[in-house]
């Protein structure tokens, strides 16, 4: 009897085994499939619509601004954007924001790219993508010719003028020792509301780009200089929305190609006088 009990114990133990090995057994949470990424259709959006939406401070010659006489945004960046979107098969639409809040605007899709002397930081990177760097650019400290100023020190308790949320803020807030000496730093919404103040005196300079100043001579103004030491150099770049890969890949092409054939050196003769972009990957 006891052995027959025995048997039947063994054989249900094997029944029992033998069902738990037949289960299916539950994946673990590191087994689960990874979720699929979202495919790019970020350059066959663009293609649908037929363009891309340019985000600019319509007040920043001579990169992107309003003309005096028509109000058509007109610049240097315009230009290069234009001939960009020609040579992909698209056009290009303009529209001004606030350059303070320029990096939501383009994340929240209201503009595709940042293409207005958007100089590449560390801070941007974190939120946006660029293209390669297509311009250089140094931010400086621009006097009045016949001021008497030569050097920061010079400047020790005098005001500033500086476009509020620009690379020239950022620039200046990294010279610490030179912002604390100043009495005032006074913002501004555009460079051009800057530089009317300096012309009348109600601040002793402005920190801005040297693209800006060059301009500025090319156009025949002798009224200014710039000081000797600059507050940063720095390089412009085109920002566009992270995993935007397959519309940066086709905008980086064309702009290769505007670069190696002369086409973007042109561009920069006619705004600049000269050739200033061609050097910027030496």
């Amino acid at each position: 009897m006891k052995k027959t009990v025995l048997i039947l114990t063994i054989l249900c133990l094997a029944v029992a085994l033998f069902a738990a090995g037949c289960t299916p057994a539950t994946p673990e949470a590191s087994e689960a499939p990874e979720e699929t990424k979202a495919a790019d259709t970020s350059w066959d959006d663009i293609k649908e619509k037929g363009y891309f939406v340019l985000g600019l401070d319509d007040a920043f010659p001579p990169m992107g601004y309003r003309d005096e006489e028509t109000n058509e945004i007109v610049g240097f960046d315009i230009d290069l954007a234009k001939e960009a979107a020609k040579r992909m098969g698209v056009e290009v639409k303009l529209q001004p924001v606030v350059w303070e809040t320029v990096t939501q605007e383009l994340n929240k899709g209201t503009i595709d790219v940042i293409w207005n002397g958007c100089t590449i930081t560390e801070e941007r990177l974190e939120v946006i993508d660029f293209t390669k760097p297509y311009m250089n650019n140094k931010q400086i400290v621009v006097v009045l010719k016949d001021s008497p100023y030569q050097t920061f020190e010079d400047l020790a308790g005098k005001k500033m003028a500086i476009q509020e949320g620009s690379s020239a803020q950022k620039a200046l807030d990294a010279n610490k020792e030179f912002k604390d000496s100043l009495t005032e730093v006074v913002p501004f919404g555009d460079n051009t509301k800057a530089f009317l103040d300096l012309d009348s005196k109600r601040v002793d300079c402005v920190a801005v780009d040297i693209v800006v100043f060059n301009y500025y001579i090319a156009k025949g103004t002798d009224k200014y200089r710039m000081l000797d030491t600059a507050l940063g150099d720095e390089q412009y770049g085109i920002g566009v929305r992270k995993d935007d890969d397959a519309f940066q890949a086709e905008l980086q092409k064309a702009l290769d190609e505007m670069y190696a054939d002369g086409t973007a050196a042109e561009i920069s003769e006619e705004w600049f006088g000269s050739d200033i972009v061609s050097d910027v990957n030496e």
